[in-house]
């Protein structure tokens, strides 16, 4: 039990949401933490990419941001509050406090998203922080926030280390990580391009990247494929030219795209200029994997995503009633369809909330251990859980690929695989997640 749990918090029964139990706390109101709100509202800070090269995934994070917020307090048509399984959310703000927020830029820069945050916590009293399109952000963020004694709920963050090495007990990501992107995608691909192919690898510079490519490359090795080279590119580059070029005499028959965002758009395209989609190269047509997609991603490519495969979070072309019931909220605001940013943000506000209203709490330790081990529905990608060990959330992934045929400039990806959860589980002391502790939560004040 945490150093909180001592200190008042206790546990006094169960509700039930479709099925699944949910803990009730009640908390002792002289425990004393960071940023405890004194009046009749409540601020959160969402620290998005506003300029960089993930900018495009920021503006839609923001647009989700204000929906949850919007929704909490009352306003629309609830949206995911009506589907979520746990029904403490009522739409009278959050303990009864109307909810407000503050924005940073982040610029793609973790100083830069650590300094917005700071300010955020000291000067605007936040009492938890969520956002970033960036690995190197969410690490750099979420390390500030355990040091500060608020909760971060991570953003867009895919690398493995955000819940492996450089996890924290005040952190909690929503979104998959390479790990899961390449246990999904490997069957796929070997599937679609057989076993004996030849991998080069464009690599992201940072965290991310690095995580990804290890990934990919040992769930492909594992089917039989070789990789033939992983070269680092700076996550500042915009011409990608001097990169593709040596691939052409390589040997490789597919290249892998280990970039994301604006870097991503701008590697494919330098790709498909060089004509390597045209190749054939060891007997084979040359194909080119992009292993992390979203579906900005895939508009701002344009032509060129046109049967290319990938892995994604979640898209807004599923079924279930929770996607359903997001979708129409988003695109009634804002008249089109939300990213997996805009999904993973705007989960990501409530699941904040809720648990704050489960615990009875705004104490990032009352607020981490009804989140610790939480299993919930009705949020997209059917049966999710919040593992305790590590604070990683493990449901379904989506394995994609860019439409031959799209209808609009919003009908790009085709949800082609969904990959159950049991696939992309892994232990909390796998190998690729080891060297870090998760600690205890700092309530801060």
């Amino acid at each position: 039990m945490s150093n909180f749990t001592r200190r008042g918090l206790i546990k006094t029964g169960a509700t039930v949401g479709a099925g699944l139990a949910m803990p009730t706390f009640i908390t002792s109101p002289l425990a004393a933490y960071t940023n405890a709100p004194t009046g009749g509202s409540v601020t959160l800070g969402f620290n998005v990419p506003q300029s960089g090269p993930y900018a495009d995934e920021g503006a839609d994070e923001l647009r989700a941001y204000k929906l949850a917020v919007e929704h909490l307090n009352g306003g629309g048509d609830g949206g995911m509050m009506n589907t979520f399984s746990s029904k403490s959310l009522t739409g009278n703000g959050i303990l009864g406090k109307k909810v407000e927020y503050v924005t940073g830029d982040t610029q793609t820069k973790s100083d830069a998203a650590r300094a917005s945050a700071k300010s955020m916590i000291e000067k605007d009293n936040a009492v938890m922080i969520t956002g970033g399109s960036s690995s190197g952000v969410a690490i750099a963020v979420q390390g500030l926030c355990q040091e500060a004694g608020v909760i971060f709920m991570a953003g867009l963050t895919h690398s493995n280390d955000t819940t492996g090495k450089d996890k924290k007990a005040n952190g909690f990501r929503h979104f998959f990580n390479g790990y899961m992107s390449a246990a999904a995608l490997a069957p796929v691909l070997e599937a679609r391009y057989g076993k004996d192919r030849n991998a080069y690898h464009l690599t992201a510079d940072y965290t991310w990247g690095w995580t990804q490519q290890e990934s990919i490359a040992a769930a492909t090795e594992a089917k039989g494929w070789n990789t033939v080279n992983n070269v680092l590119t700076p996550l500042a580059t915009t011409d990608f030219s001097s990169y593709v070029a040596p691939v052409l005499n390589s040997g490789a028959d597919i290249l892998v795209l280990n970039h994301y965002g604006g870097n991503m758009i701008n590697s494919l395209t330098s790709a498909v200029q060089f004509g390597l989609r045209d190749k054939i190269v060891n007997g084979k047509n040359f194909e080119i994997v992009v292993p992390l997609y979203s579906r900005l991603m895939a508009r701002g490519a344009g032509e060129n995503v046109k049967g290319i495969f990938g892995s994604t979070n979640w898209h807004w072309s599923l079924s279930d009633e929770g996607s359903k019931a997001f979708v129409k909220s988003f695109g009634t605001k804002y008249g089109f369809p939300p990213s997996q940013a805009a999904h993973t943000t705007y989960v990501q506000t409530l699941l904040y909330a809720d648990a704050c209203e489960r615990s009875g709490t705004f104490n990032p330790c009352g607020v981490s251990e009804a989140l610790e081990g939480f299993k919930f529905d009705g949020m997209g990608n059917g049966p999710t859980e919040y593992r305790a060990e590590d604070h990683q959330c493990f449901k379904d992934v989506l394995v994609v690929k860019g439409k031959e045929n799209p209808t609009s400039e919003f009908d790009v990806l085709e949800v082609v695989e969904i990959t159950p959860r049991a696939q992309v589980e892994y232990s909390a002391d796998h190998p690729m997640f080891a060297g870090g502790a998760l600690g205890k939560c700092n309530p801060g004040a």
